[in-house]
């Protein structure tokens, strides 16, 4: 009996034997054959093994493969024997190939969206777990301070000197652009308004004040937390992935004494520094304005600056700047420190260390404005 299932395959019948006779161009470009027809007609026939006749195949390619992994399945699940040896030899070495292993099933990881309440409670957790870790790193910060104090801190002064020098001098390029153009805007904004009743020497006061009490420390405090603090968190998340960490627990050596203690002195030194520098930067930046914008000389910006912004102002800052240096080297030593053992969990650290130094930042400003308002300094 010849079953004519699809020109590209018979189903022939002869006694208690069922062969199945390809013909043609099994190429994957011009189709692969439904199975199903012939999966349907297998039953009816009730056979015990299945063979191949390839006397009239022609040329093939892994679209003959695709088709017989499918029936060879389906059969293995219908109790079906296939006779492989009359395929063709290289059939029959991709055969043994895409059965040498079986899959797994389960293995494969189902990408699906998670509901909008399971992420919310996943970010709460984390900031839980985060926010825990993070009490614990400044617990045992205080106590190695502490025992700075008492002159017990083992760390190299080599180490506390280097890091003055990467978080200070290091800096002032860009410390010295940014204040500059941070000290111009400022103008440039008061002048629009200012010009408009006459009163353009104000701009001084307007550049000197918002240097003094924000602008200096906030924007050295930006800049810190992008250059060093990052630096920061990549370096110790690297000794984390090297086992470095590791190592000096093991020769009892307290990172946080050895690593976090000078990195956090450094930049509670430079940062007070960096802000006064970019004050003086900033109201550099405004007189260029003022002098050529506004025909207001250098003396008079300089004279109304002294007379108006007191040293109170600028005193303001400059704890603030001192402030930031704390939360900056806090916040990029605990990333780096809780980053995880691989080359991309390193790049996650520093990134992490940016954005929660950058809030911090923002968050200690807004605490520490409402304070000098309350208190009327």
């Amino acid at each position: 009996m010849i079953a004519n299932v699809t020109e590209k395959y018979q189903l022939i019948t002869d006694g208690n034997e069922l062969f199945l006779q390809l013909s043609g161009d099994w190429l994957f470009q011009n189709g692969i054959p439904d199975v199903e027809p012939l999966l349907n007609q297998l039953p009816s026939a009730h056979p015990q093994k299945l063979n191949f006749n390839c006397e009239q195949l022609g040329q093939w390619d892994t679209g003959l493969m695709t088709f017989l992994v499918g029936l060879i399945q389906n059969c293995h699940n219908s109790n079906i024997e296939v006779v492989r040896e009359s395929l063709p030899d290289g059939v029959q070495k991709l055969l043994q190939l895409s059965f040498a292993i079986p899959e797994r099933r389960g293995e494969r990881r189902e990408v699906l969206g998670q509901p909008v309440l399971a992420k919310i409670g996943n970010v709460t957790i984390e900031m839980h777990r985060s926010w825990a870790e993070m009490l614990a790193f400044i617990g045992d910060v205080f106590l190695a301070f502490i025992n700075f104090l008492r002159g017990k801190a083992h760390f190299r002064t080599s180490d506390l000197l280097f890091q003055i020098e990467a978080a200070g001098p290091s800096a002032l390029f860009i410390v010295t652009l940014i204040s500059v153009l941070v000290g111009m805007i400022l103008a440039f904004v008061g002048a629009v308004q200012l010009r408009l009743f006459g009163a353009e020497i104000f701009i001084a006061n307007l550049v000197g004040l918002g240097m003094a009490r924000e602008m200096g420390a906030m924007m050295t405090a930006i800049i810190m937390a992008g250059r060093t603090g990052a630096a920061y968190a990549a370096l110790l998340g690297t000794m984390q992935v090297n086992e470095e960490i590791d190592a000096l627990k093991t020769i009892a050596v307290s990172p946080i004494e050895f690593l976090v203690l000078p990195r956090l002195i450094a930049l509670v030194i430079t940062m007070p520094l960096l802000c006064i520098y970019a004050d003086f930067m900033g109201i550099i930046g405004g007189a260029i304005v003022s002098a050529t914008m506004l025909d207001i000389s250098f003396f008079q910006y300089f004279q109304q600056i002294q007379g108006f912004v007191g040293l109170s102002h600028f005193i303001i800052g400059i704890v603030k700047a001192a402030i930031f240096g704390i939360l900056i080297a806090t916040a990029g030593c605990f990333r780096g420190l809780q980053c995880g053992r691989s080359a991309s969990a390193v790049g996650f650290a520093a990134t992490s260390a940016v954005v929660t130094s950058i809030v911090l930042i923002i968050v200690a400003d807004a605490i520490i404005t409402v304070l000098c308002q309350v208190l009327g300094v």
